[in-house]
């Protein structure tokens, strides 16, 4: 019996990953003149990876990613001017508006009748309230808990805290890193939604045999998944 649904955040149930991107692509104009492109997202990855343990997952830690990178590219002489074009950028993407996923409300609202939903999500702390406040999904939830990293231990800890144990829960998202392999690993369900694009660093192999995993187009044919798994003797 499932009695807990878990749903990432970013990519998710909102864009985010496509305002990256627009960035990247401003970034690799700012420093056309000092790299080639794949040169330059080779160095920013690298960077990103390198400080994932000092400034954490999101807008801030990219933002810190890319001067980084624009001075190590530059042998230090890196304008000013371009220093505050990428301070901007990090500013835009934090303002950004919140634009929700396909079926994100519908399916939402639908599994909150008669399930536990916990909003489970990496970021800054400041920002993914912020995101939550303005995507009008709040109610629906009835835990949210911003995380420094998603391992088994996480979601053993969180669906433990607000639900029955990992056991009789759901985990979906579109990572199969951070979302579906530690849910899976933690004794729980992961359903592997696809958003099309995808951080690097947020690659993994998907577990298809695993009897607790599902993959779906779309938020839209959850619900029904969810039903299914009901009926079904237990997997």
């Amino acid at each position: 019996m499932l009695t807990t649904i878990g749903f990432d955040a970013d990519d998710t149930l909102w864009q985010n990953e496509a305002y990256f991107r627009l960035t990247q692509d401003r970034f690799a104009d700012l420093l056309r003149d000092h790299a080639e492109t794949d040169h330059l997202m080779d160095r920013l990855l690298a960077a990103e990876r390198r400080n994932i343990g000092a400034y954490g997952f999101g807008v801030k830690g990219f933002t810190l990613s890319m001067i980084e990178t624009a001075i190590e590219v530059t042998e230090g002489r890196v304008p000013a001017g371009v220093i505050a074009e990428i301070l901007g950028s990090g500013r835009a993407m934090l303002d950004h508006p919140v634009e929700l996923l396909p079926h994100a409300r519908e399916a939402v609202a639908s599994l909150a009748v008669d399930h536990r939903i916990v909003l489970i999500t990496k970021g800054d702390l400041l920002h993914q309230e912020r995101k939550l406040a303005q995507s009008g999904l709040g109610d629906l939830f009835d835990a949210v808990e911003i995380v420094s990293g998603k391992t088994a231990q996480t979601y053993r800890s969180v669906f433990t805290r607000h639900g029955t144990g990992a056991e009789q829960a759901l985990m979906v998202g579109n990572s199969l890193k951070s979302d579906v392999i530690p849910a899976l690993q933690a004794g729980g369900f992961g359903v592997y939604v696809p958003h099309g694009l995808t951080w690097a660093l947020e690659a993994a192999h998907e577990p298809a045999d695993h009897p607790r995993y599902d993959r779906l187009p779309d938020l839209g044919l959850l619900p029904g998944l969810v039903a299914r798994l009901h009926d079904l003797p237990n997997r």
